[in-house]
């Protein structure tokens, strides 16, 4: 590196885990002293960390490129570099049908980062990988799988400096849903040891964090390729005792893999705030089967009243699948009538499409693209006259707010996660502090978001 310092900047798309790997980035290149900007305008390397699970995630990603290659125009943008989950899955095909980005780098790039981004500001070339099923990259022996795996300590650097930030504790997923491609590009799942994950926790204390938000493929699944499926079990106790971490989320919950003993630490482990994110996709047993994926009406139902009878104030989300091939009438007004009777306070309604190298575009019976707009529109209407009527519920409920706008005083109740379930908005106070916590009651509703006075 030369003595002045080059400015990069790193825009996120998709999901948590996303984030989780932008900040690691961050942490290599500015260990080797770059310059990390927040404006890509500002940015002498734009990169992308692009999303590439559904085709809305991809278009959004390649308009990120395309708009980030416009800033060459202002004289100060020299390249732009796409890495993330589109990045590793299309690779070369991406490199050709994208020319707007100078590089397309994968997941084996990550660790070399500074290497290759210099490479590419000197006018040199990197090759763009190739697809693959990373799965296949690992042995199938869980103990030989985690000696294999290199863990090398280096420093996140936050993006921002918001009180709430993602932790991963396991990257990859072993499980075979029928619509899903990420086990293919994100490989198998691999558990973070606990003390991995706990110096990373206490690391994001020490940096103003209050609220941390597990995140992975599939939560439950933790600790299993460690020959240990309690061992969320034991991180969370851990995870709690931490000074500076006051809220403690999980994320993305598979509910055919819900033991009791997780319910229960879940409830009872101060901290632990009752918010579960399942991942129902469907309700109709048989299409749920097509899926590969387990459970039914029924189970689902019975999995919603016992964490309500552990705490009836927990916050539930959960995302569904609309017009998977061969979904009939029946199936359809099974999912309705599921929807109807779950409460849930936060659902996403997504309409089925086909995705690359999975095995439902191979499956017959694809139902016609207007059903399935029509499914989604007639779904989505109900959805969100169920969610505000779950909202109206809470009033009168006292709730605990973490602020995260001090100019509005909007923030999160402990039952609503980041970004998509919703928000509280405090009226009484004129100032807020980002970061502080407001005990408060809440008065009023405005669609899915809350209204608090407070206390």
């Amino acid at each position: 590196m030369s003595a002045t310092k080059i400015k990069v900047s790193l825009t996120t798309l998709g999901c948590s885990r996303n984030e989780v790997d932008s900040e690691e980035l961050a942490g290599r290149l500015n260990a080797d002293g770059w310059e990390l900007v927040s404006d890509p305008s500002e940015a002498e390397v734009v990169v992308i960390n692009t999303c590439g699970f559904i085709e809305s995630a991809k278009k959004d990603s390649i308009d990120a490129l395309i708009e980030a290659n416009s800033l060459k125009s202002s004289g100060v943008a020299k390249a732009v570099v796409a890495v993330g989950c589109m990045a590793e899955r299309y690779g070369k095909e991406l490199a050709k049908e994208l020319p707007e980005a100078d590089a397309i780098l994968g997941f084996d790039d990550y660790k070399d980062i500074s290497n290759r981004l210099n490479t590419i500001l000197s006018g040199g070339q990197v090759s763009a990988p190739t697809p693959r099923d990373r799965r296949e990259l690992l042995p199938i022996s869980p103990v030989d799988r985690q000696e294999e795996v290199e863990i090398k300590e280096f420093a996140r650097k936050r993006l921002d400096n918001s009180p709430l930030a993602p932790l991963k504790i396991a990257s990859g997923c072993d499980r075979k849903c029928a619509f899903c491609a990420i086990p293919q590009f994100r490989g198998a799942y691999i558990s973070r040891r606990p003390t991995e994950v706990i110096n990373e926790a206490k690391w994001l204390a020490e940096n103003g964090v209050s609220e941390l938000f597990l995140v992975s493929e599939n939560t439950t699944s933790y600790g299993k390729d460690l020959r240990d499926l309690q061992l969320m079990e034991k991180l969370l106790p851990e995870l709690a005792q931490i000074d500076g971490i006051e809220r403690i989320r999980l994320s993305y919950l598979q509910p055919a893999e819900i033991r009791p003993t997780l319910l229960q630490a879940m409830v009872a482990t101060p901290k632990v705030v009752p918010y579960f994110d399942l991942s129902f996709q469907h309700s109709s047993g048989t299409v749920l089967r097509r899926m590969r994926r387990f459970g039914d009406s029924e189970k689902f139902l019975h999995l919603l009243s016992q964490i309500r009878a552990l705490n009836p104030e927990a916050g539930i989300r959960s995302n569904f699948i609309v017009g998977f091939p061969g979904e009939t009438e029946a199936e359809y007004e099974d999912l309705i009538n599921f929807i109807s009777k779950a409460r849930l306070d936060a659902i996403g309604i997504f309409g089925y499409s086909d995705e690359d190298k999975t095995e439902a575009i191979g499956l017959e019976n694809k139902i016609d693209e207007d059903v399935i707009n029509e499914r989604v529109s007639e779904l989505t209407t109900l959805v969100d006259e169920l969610i505000t009527q779950r909202a109206e519920e809470r009033i009168g409920q006292r709730v605990r707010v973490l602020i995260e706008d001090s100019e509005s005083g909007e923030g999160r109740a402990e039952h609503q996660g980041p970004e998509v379930d919703g928000s509280t908005f405090i009226r009484g106070r004129n100032k807020f502090r980002v970061g502080e916590y407001v005990d408060a009651i809440v008065s009023e509703v405005e669609g899915v978001d809350l209204v608090a006075t407070p206390l």
